[in-house]
């Protein structure tokens, strides 16, 4: 073996040596919590049943089940690996289900390096519909918040119901949309699926086949939604149905008339209405000018006659009278007083 590669295992071999027989390197130990704080480190997960340290593969979350009316019982561990004593207050999530959850205890005082256990119960309501009710019971203090997920399920028959309401169809420009209410009759959550049709006054307009729709209907609710429709008639008179349906059997239906009229063809009547209003005060006017005129034409008339019957008894003179003609005793006169007289 070389010279060089002797040394250089030779110095490998003996540093190893040293490093083994030697004294361990001091290490810096952990700085204990103040007294009085947590430190951050406490935590909160659902009691083990044997009674060891609680963990992930022990239980990640409760699972209770019961029927309405029921209380369930559970212990939630609180664990204290600090050096100073922490105050937790307990109860569950303040929203969903976790209404249901009392604590036995609002606040907790755990000591250091120490686990408590608090009971707390979850009380079923009587009209609580059969199904999965997510929860939780949360645990708060040193600035910090856990919530532990209780999934409870309340047993009992489920119905699945449920029904479309207010069915309308509205002009958007050149297309239009579908509104519509959907509405869950029964006592479990559901995944609604819809189907469209529409018929105009020439047959079929619209065919569209079932599709699950982007929503959870939970029991009780009412969900307001809007389909879509870019190609909608611009001249016709269409019946819209609507057809929902989900798991169990659930299935509504409601349907709406929607007639699309052009802006020009609604303007028609609008215009034939004007136009009739005009030709009406024209002719009005020339009923008046006409019997104005015959008004007139009638008082001549009546002039005329009066003029023509003489006087009446108002005095009136009649019509001019014939001048007298010379007759014989005329003549004689004349002569007897001289005056020639032709004959």
């Amino acid at each position: 073996m070389p010279f060089r590669t002797r040394a250089v295992v030779t110095g490998a071999a003996l540093a190893a040596a040293v490093a083994l027989l030697g004294p361990a390197p001091a290490h810096a130990a952990p700085t204990p919590a103040a007294p009085g704080t947590d430190g951050g480190r406490w935590s909160a997960a659902p009691a083990p049943g044997s009674g060891s340290r609680p963990g992930a593969p022990d239980r990640p979350y409760f699972y209770l089940e019961g029927a309405p009316g029921a209380v369930l019982k559970e212990r939630l561990a609180l664990t204290n690996p600090t050096g100073g004593a922490v105050t937790l207050r307990v109860g569950g999530a303040p929203a969903g289900s976790g209404r249901w959850i009392t604590a036995a205890a609002k606040e907790v005082r755990v000591p250091p390096r120490t686990r408590a256990d608090v009971p707390f119960t979850v009380t079923v309501p009587r009209d609580a519909a059969p199904g999965d009710h997510p929860a939780a019971v949360v645990a708060e203090g040193g600035g910090r918040k856990t919530a532990v997920p209780v999934h409870l399920r309340v047993t009992g028959p489920t119905l699945a119901a449920l029904s479309v309401e207010d069915v309308a169809v509205e002009r958007r420009g050149s297309a239009a949309v579908i509104r519509y209410v959907l509405v869950n009759r029964g006592n479990a959550p559901l995944a609604p699926r819809l189907a469209v049709h529409a018929d105009g006054l020439l047959g079929p307009v619209l065919r569209r086949v079932a599709r699950a729709l982007p929503v959870t209907l939970p029991p009780g609710r009412r969900i307001p939604l809007t389909e879509p429709w870019p190609d909608a008639p611009a001249l016709d008179s269409v019946d819209v149905r609507l057809t929902v349906t989900a798991a169990g059997g659930a299935r509504g239906t409601a349907g709406a008339t929607y007639t699309a009229v052009p802006w020009w063809a609604a303007a028609l009547p609008a215009a034939g209405l004007l136009a009739g209003a005009a030709g009406w005060r024209v002719r009005r006017r020339r009923r008046a000018g006409e019997a104005q005129a015959e008004v007139r034409v009638g008082e001549a008339r009546a002039e005329v006659r009066a003029a023509q019957a003489g006087a009446g008894p108002g005095g009136r003179s009649g019509p001019p009278q014939p001048a007298p003609q010379p007759g014989p005793v005329s003549q004689a006169a004349a002569a007897s007083s001289g005056a020639e007289v032709g004959t």
